[in-house]
């Protein structure tokens, strides 16, 4: 009986051992992945960004008779469409690709600019796609047979070049990021954190409001929040709530990106078309996608708007003024589009360049060891922190992950088991594991040898 129990004991710390083990073992691993950005995550550097892509200023120095437009190729490279061999050398020198392409940049804002004066069309939009050197019409379902024999005529009478088709869903703005803020017009969500010096402002979407709009923090116990002081739209997609409290608050610098998580903003620029980006969003969150054309023009129900950027990244009502960015960068603010987060789609951006200089604000940013205080640069701030807590900008390096402020006390058990802050106490359990089952394969094997010493003796002693 006493041998059984020893025997259960002995199992019983094996397998304890081995529990601990793979558990230590998890932990490490997990939180080794865990401290690399993934390709696909919002703080990934992904192929390429404008900071490295001499496209724009290979275009500017060839000029516009000479070039079509510039994109970042799957393989992260620039590359330059021009129209004769002489700029394709000029291209290659630089580091760039060339491509030689039959219509100019000159032609092809001509086309566009033909199209702007033909009688508006809502349901439609098109930009220049420099890949394929031409102009894509977009018109949507609620475009009529008789609109469309008008748009396909005005294409042809432009020239080959302009490619018209039909597209899936409707082109709406997606009133209805990463914060919900609330009003009389419906749901939008908070771009990014911006001031003029003396008080602050959420730079979000000129359509969720006009001037004197009221809006409330979304969310649990959502209070006022602030009041549209200035907007644009359409024409333009921008606007700017002022705080009530004249203070965006602690956390200014971070997008929210869901699940208690945010994203470490750090300045604003003009995306490439090819840069893979992200969208956060109240209603869908956050999602990724690509620049597919800049300059785009979108004829919305409510009005026509353009400088537009166009990207594949879904979003749906509510989303609204959501921020867009990559690589810790400011790109745009949620306009409209087509489709959703289930089918996928098309959705078009303001340039936060362009609305910031239009509106002569500068995004807030938090310099780091600053103890909170805002910084002298003008680095963008994300979705509405002071909309009831975005997140902590404190907590994260340019374009890395950080916590959305009060999301700690929430986490799972999961995520604090593989944490980064978990390879420490993964390393201990590993080794204190190994020491049980050490010990206790020393202690059977000492038990054995006592057991054959006295089955010795009884029969030879």
């Amino acid at each position: 009986m006493r041998h059984a129990r020893r025997r259960v004991v002995r199992r019983v710390a094996r397998l304890a051992a081995v529990g601990g083990l793979l558990l230590g073992g998890a932990m490490v691993a997990q939180a080794a992945m865990a401290g690399e950005p993934s390709p696909g995550s919002a703080g990934a550097p992904g192929p390429a960004g404008p900071a490295a892509d001499p496209g724009p200023a290979l275009v500017a120095r060839l000029g516009t008779a000479r070039t079509a437009g510039s994109w970042i190729g799957a393989d992260g490279r620039a590359v330059v469409a021009v129209t004769d061999s002489a700029a394709a050398r000029t291209a290659r020198r630089a580091g760039a690709g060339a491509k030689l392409v039959r219509h100019s940049t000159n032609e092809l804002r001509s086309a566009t600019d033909t199209l702007r004066s033909a009688p508006r069309v809502a349901g439609t939009a098109w930009a220049v796609d420099y890949r394929t050197n031409r102009v894509v019409v977009r018109a949507d379902r609620t475009v009529s047979a008789a609109d469309w024999s008008r748009l396909s005529r005005t294409a042809a009478d432009i020239g080959g070049f302009v490619h018209v088709e039909r597209t899936e869903g409707t082109f709406t703005t997606r009133l209805n990021g990463a914060r919900p803020i609330l009003s009389a017009q419906g749901r939008c969500s908070a771009g990014f954190n911006v001031t003029d010096g003396r008080r602050d402002f959420i730079l979000t979407a000129g359509h969720c409001g006009p001037a004197g709009s009221v809006w409330f923090a979304g969310g649990q116990g959502g209070g006022p929040l602030g009041r549209t002081v200035n907007s644009g739209f359409p024409g333009t997609d921008f606007s700017l709530v002022r705080y009530d409290s004249g203070s965006a608050g602690d956390g200014a610098g971070v997008v929210a990106t869901g699940g208690g998580q945010g994203v470490r903003i750090t300045g604003a620029a003009d995306p490439a078309v090819g840069q893979r980006v992200f969208r956060s969003g109240s209603t869908s969150g956050l999602h990724g996608g690509r620049v597919t054309a800049l300059n785009a023009t979108v004829n919305y129900p409510e009005g026509t708007v353009t400088g537009l950027i166009e990207t594949t990244v879904c979003a749906e009502p509510g989303d609204s003024g959501g921020p867009l960015f990559a690589r810790g960068v400011a790109l745009g603010i949620t306009s409209g589009g087509s489709g959703d987060c289930v089918t996928g789609g098309t959705t078009f951006f303001q340039p936060v360049t362009k609305a910031m200089a239009a509106l002569d604000v500068r995004l807030i940013v938090r310099a780091r060891g600053a103890g909170g205080a805002p910084g002298a640069s003008p680095s963008p701030a994300p979705t509405a922190t002071a909309a009831r807590g975005a997140a902590a900008s404190g907590a994260a390096s340019p374009g890395s992950a950080a916590p959305v402020t009060g999301a700690a006390p929430g986490r799972s058990l999961r995520a604090r088991l593989t944490g980064t802050r978990s390879v420490g106490p993964g390393l201990l359990v590993v080794a204190g594991s190994l020491l049980a089952l050490l010990a206790t394969r020393y202690v059977r094997a000492e038990q054995d040898r006592r057991a054959y010493r006295r089955h010795y003796r009884a029969n030879w002693g």
